[in-house]
């Protein structure tokens, strides 16, 4: 007996240590989660139980009433381990996805909250959205524009206060404008478009006159011409920013205002778009068409919030629509979620929100301009047959 005493001695405190740290380990998990205020607030929690699926709940909660485990498969159904759910949550590594594990070991592989819903032409998970970081100065970039895209868009301009003013000439009582357009980084730019010779930095795509505020103004118009009616955010996000001093990552907050406040003020608003570009490549980004090249668009969801199916399912729709009339053209629908991402973009105020990115920064505004037109072309076709629905 006593010859055991130090073997027994052993283990105790062996399991002692294990479970000292299992309780450090989901010590810290609630205190990281919890964010900079150390409170368990309900959106810590959600982050915290992003790694869980469906699945998971059901089989916990079946340990208490088999019948949430009827609504599983029998392989499913047998195969819960309070251990690895245990393991997930505590660490937030999910066993059976890698990505887990590598996104938070190596830069920039952060992607991994990114999901591919319906994958375009192309797309795989090596060519996943890549967002750029915040510009150095938020309110004007050093680099210079080309004077034939600062011609355009004066010219731009010109034609669209006039086409304004003869509007205003018509008494058109039954106009409704229905659609809002933003851009949340409004200086977001193209290569293409600028002076620049280092255009190996992603990053240094940005403008505070060429950008995408221009194919706002283009969707508008050609939303226009499919006699649907349009209003495009005049407020300037970026420069916001500064005038309160407040960090590029506040974007979402203060674009988060604008629509809000748009919406006060014309309740017939019905859609919400938030355009964007993105960071790859133009190998990724490019597609031919009959013979002209056009800035690949793809769809954006967000799923931090509870209500995103409705938004999820008039970008698979419009998607589909894309592929229909211009085949290789759309870059597929992607879903974010989780706490490396903002997983909202604004899209839970309201449903029929549609965040679109359009080519990326190797692609030129003429590009992005086709695409555009591609893509309300599509949203008229689905506007029209929601209306048609509406009426039935």
């Amino acid at each position: 007996m006593k010859q055991g005493q130090p073997h027994s001695r052993l283990m105790r405190i062996a399991a002692s240590l294990v479970i000292t740290l299992m309780a450090v380990f989901l010590c810290t998990s609630v205190l990281v989660s919890s964010g900079p205020s150390k409170t368990f607030s309900s959106r810590a929690l959600a982050n915290w139980t992003t790694t869980l699926s469906g699945g998971h709940f059901l089989k916990l909660m079946g340990t208490e009433n088999r019948v949430f485990t009827e609504a599983l498969p029998d392989e499913e159904s047998h195969s819960f381990s309070l251990g690895s759910l245990f393991f997930a949550i505590t660490t937030s590594i999910n066993p059976d996805d890698p990505r887990s594990l590598l996104g938070r070991e190596l830069p920039g592989f952060s992607l991994f909250d990114t999901t591919i819903h319906i994958a375009g032409e192309g797309t795989d998970y090596t060519s996943l959205p890549v967002e750029s970081s915040p510009p150095d100065d938020l309110l004007a970039s050093e680099q210079k524009a080309k004077q034939e895209a600062l011609d355009r868009k004066k010219a731009e301009e010109e034609a669209a206060k006039k086409k304004e003013a003869e509007q205003a000439n018509k008494a058109d009582e039954d106009k409704v404008v229905d659609v809002y357009i933003g851009t949340t980084h409004t200086y977001e730019s193209f290569f293409p478009e600028l002076e620049i010779e280092d255009t190996e930095n992603a990053n240094k795509a940005t403008h505070k006159e060429i950008n995408m505020t221009m194919v706002a103004d283009r969707l508008k118009q050609a939303l226009e011409q499919h006699g649907i009616y349009a209003q495009v955010e005049e407020r300037d996000v970026q420069a916001t920013l500064v005038e309160r001093g407040l960090g590029y990552e506040a974007s979402y907050d203060v674009s988060r205002e604008f629509i809000k406040s748009a919406k006060a003020d014309n309740d017939d608003l019905m859609y919400f778009f938030d355009l964007h570009r993105d960071s790859i490549r133009r190998d990724k980004t490019t597609v031919t068409i009959n013979g002209e090249t056009f800035a690949r668009p793809f769809f954006v969801v967000g799923q931090n919030y509870a209500d995103f199916e409705s938004n999820l399912q008039i970008a698979n729709e419009l998607h589909k629509k894309l592929e229909e009339i211009y085949p290789s053209l759309s870059r597929g629908v992607f879903k974010k979620s989780g706490a490396s991402t903002n997983g909202r973009f604004n899209q839970d105020l309201f449903a029929n929100s549609i965040l679109l990115e359009i080519g990326g920064v190797d692609n030129s505004l003429e590009e992005a301009y086709r695409s555009i037109d591609a893509f309300a072309e599509v949203f008229a076709d689905y506007y029209y047959n929601e209306k048609e629905g509406e009426n039935e």
